[in-house]
């Protein structure tokens, strides 16, 4: 046996023990064996590089360093999943399904949430190229040295794999794992870690992957996007999955009804304390992947998935302060500062109260003993008061009547939640958290500087508005603290570059109140460049697609101010983008203004979200259910029968893709 073929040998056969150890969870050979095996392998290696392969099971080890996280933009984003908490929230949820799909049969795939760090990989001809973190669920990091010292992540696929995909999983520490590392911290004399979760999510961004290579990190996997997979449901992608040779876990559950979905849940709801992990809920996906491409998506979360969460953890502790915050638009929020108290395996320390009703609702007080509840959301709430525990000299809380940054009265309007601080030109916070806002990832990503520069900048008084960034000279910046002479010429370099930045994120960074990502690009896509947005009147702006009469107020106020006229004045001549590019321009038409499509079936010549695009890029708006408003439906195979029913007692129009393609031809 020649050199190469003894490599080949030794790596074939150390990839078939790593799959049965790690993933099958049935080894067929000892720890040492395998450890001879892959020291032999290593030293042949060595000695002959000219074998070199990215897929060999020596890079488990790891041992590169990386300095710096390359930022990925994922082509095929990650959403969020909208949370459910009872049977009332899921037969809800399933009702909303059923007002889309019609009468349609619908399945539904349930399985356990993992409680890790969200990953997504991409194989191209079997072989892992890249790992990238959700990071915002557009774009993540680049980690791809690090995951491939997992174990039970593949290397090289088996089996009848598509060309290219995206797989999406958790990176996980398993209990029994994280128990052993910590054992090792405290006998070496360091604090233990605090939680499996944040631990493995750390383990993401060392540096050195041969510390990665160390801790018993795993990763399970769920699901796959991508083009032409011949894929036709999610229990088949799990199968998929597990035969090419990733780790997916047996448990899934496909199930008739949202009644065998709660059987599911109530099932692992009380067994989720004997699995090697943690998991804090049910995944429940529409199975049929026609049904999911029908259902579609909301901003934010697919519309055929939802997660239900299992009860969440409560601990009791003193409220020691009510302190306010401050937010960028002039929001108060109320925080109660809490006797530190271990909740979730993490330490709570703050906990929002939300606004003035919440603390007249549940008679919150400086000095109660209250209960903490973490469930779905990130920053833990107070749910009660312990009211046989309250001080005998207690007073009932008085909510601020004016600014704790600048002292101006607040105002609270009609139907409005939270008291707001009218000062927005002039108190400082506000002031900052425009700015940081503006230079944030998703608006003007600019890089070389955080919030802590920002907050700097102000107090030296070099900014007092977001224009004022574009004016900056490396100069003014060297002299101020923690700023090197490198640091400062990134800053202004960052600053510069932030100029080619498109217009629909250049509204967004504005900080108009109510015009997040979403509504910042149907107001770009609208009116096409700044002017003629500022011109538009509030009776104009409700009737773009999902602009309501609330933002609409907000975007005719926020013009109606000099101050932010002078400053996007400023901004312009400065160089920013305030209209969408010419490649943008001349893909959009106005040839469908006015219409609005219900697309159903599946197409041959386009996708369906290349059709839904090409509607939006040429002024139509689509719609999720047919109604007496539908200009047409545009049909393809398997188009629902309910929804053909539907359209013909309506009268709405019936054309196929072929029919829709020659419309904007015309």
């Amino acid at each position: 046996m020649s050199i190469e073929q003894k490599i080949e040998s030794l790596r074939k056969e150390l990839t078939e023990h790593n799959y049965k150890y790690y993933v099958l969870d049935q080894p067929s050979i000892s720890d040492y064996e395998f450890d001879m095996k892959l020291k032999e392998l290593q030293q042949l290696e060595a000695q002959h590089p000219e074998f070199y392969d990215p897929a060999s099971p020596t890079i488990r080890v790891g041992g590169m360093v990386t300095k710096n996280f390359e930022t990925v933009v994922h082509e095929h984003r990650m959403y969020s999943l909208d949370n459910s908490y009872s049977k009332e929230d899921l037969e809800d949820w399933e009702k909303r399904i059923q007002r889309i799909l019609g009468d349609a049969e619908v399945e539904f795939t349930c399985e356990l949430k993992y409680d890790g760090a969200s990953i997504s990989l991409t194989y191209e001809d079997g072989k892992l190229v890249r790992a990238v973190t959700r990071g915002d669920g557009f774009q993540g990091d680049d980690v791809t040295t690090n995951i491939k010292t997992i174990r039970s992540v593949p290397l090289q696929l088996k089996g009848d794999y598509p060309p290219k995909f995206d797989i999406r999983g958790e990176i996980i520490l398993t209990l029994e794992g994280f128990a052993k590392m910590n054992h090792e911290r405290i006998e070496a004399g360091e604090d233990p870690y605090m939680n499996p979760r944040n631990t493995a999510s750390g383990s993401l961004k060392l540096q050195d992957s041969a510390l990665v290579a160390q801790r018993p990190l795993e990763c399970l996997l769920y699901s796959i996007a991508g083009s032409n997979l011949g894929i036709s449901s999610q229990f088949e992608i799990l199968e998929k999955a597990r035969s090419w040779g990733f780790k997916v876990p047996t448990v899934a559950k496909l199930c008739k009804s949202t009644a065998e979905v709660m059987q599911f849940v109530e099932h692992w709801d009380t067994n989720r304390h004997h699995l090697p992990y943690e998991t804090d809920g049910v995944v429940v996906k529409v199975n049929s992947i026609q049904q999911q491409e029908e259902l579609g998506y909301t901003a934010k979360s697919p519309r055929w998935a939802m997660a239900y969460k299992f009860q969440a953890e409560q601990a009791s502790t003193v409220l020691n302060e009510i302190t306010y915050q401050v937010g960028r638009t002039g929001a108060i929020t109320p925080v109660a500062n809490l006797q530190p108290v271990l909740l979730a395996g993490t330490t709570v320390k703050r906990a929002s109260l939300h606004n003035a009703d919440q603390i007249a609702k549940l008679d919150v007080r400086e000095g109660d003993t209250v209960f903490v509840e973490k469930g779905g959301e990130i920053i833990p709430k107070i749910i009660a008061v312990d009211f046989t525990k309250r001080p005998a000299n207690s007073k009932p809380t008085e909510y601020i009547t004016h600014c704790p940054e600048c002292a101006t009265e607040l105002i609270r309007k009609e139907g409005e939640a939270q008291h707001f601080c009218p000062n927005d030109t002039g108190c400082p916070t506000q002031i900052t958290g425009r700015i940081q806002h503006f230079i944030s990832r998703k608006a003007m990503d600019i890089e070389g500087m955080g919030s802590e520069t920002v907050e700097l900048l102000f107090k030296q008084g070099l900014i007092a508005n977001y224009a004022d960034l574009y004016t900056l000279t490396k100069e003014q910046v060297v002299p101020l603290e923690r700023m090197a002479d490198k640091s400062a010429e990134n800053l202004v370099n960052g600053v510069a570059a932030s100029k080619s930045i498109p217009f629909e994120r250049v509204l967004f960074a504005l900080g108009i109140r109510y015009v997040g990502e979403t509504v910042a690009k149907k107001l770009a896509k609208a009116y096409k460049n700044i002017d003629a947005l500022m011109a538009a009147s509030q009776e104009e702006l409700v009737a773009v697609d999902e602009i309501g009469e609330r933002i609409a107020e907000s975007v005719v106020n926020f013009f109606s101010e000099p101050t932010n006229l002078e400053i996007i004045d400023r901004l312009k001549s400065y160089g920013l983008q305030f209209s969408l590019s010419e490649e943008q321009l001349e893909n959009q038409t106005d040839k469908l203004k006015g219409q609005i499509f219900v697309v159903s079936g599946v197409f041959e010549t386009v996708s369906r979200d290349e059709l839904k695009k090409l509607i939006e890029d040429n002024g139509g708006k689509v719609a999720s259910s047919i109604s007496s408003k539908t200009s047409f439906v545009v049909a393809g195979d398997n188009m629902g029968p309910s929804k053909r029913t539907k359209a013909e007692s309506l009268g709405v129009p019936i054309i196929s893709e072929q029919e829709f393609l020659q419309k904007l031809q015309a």
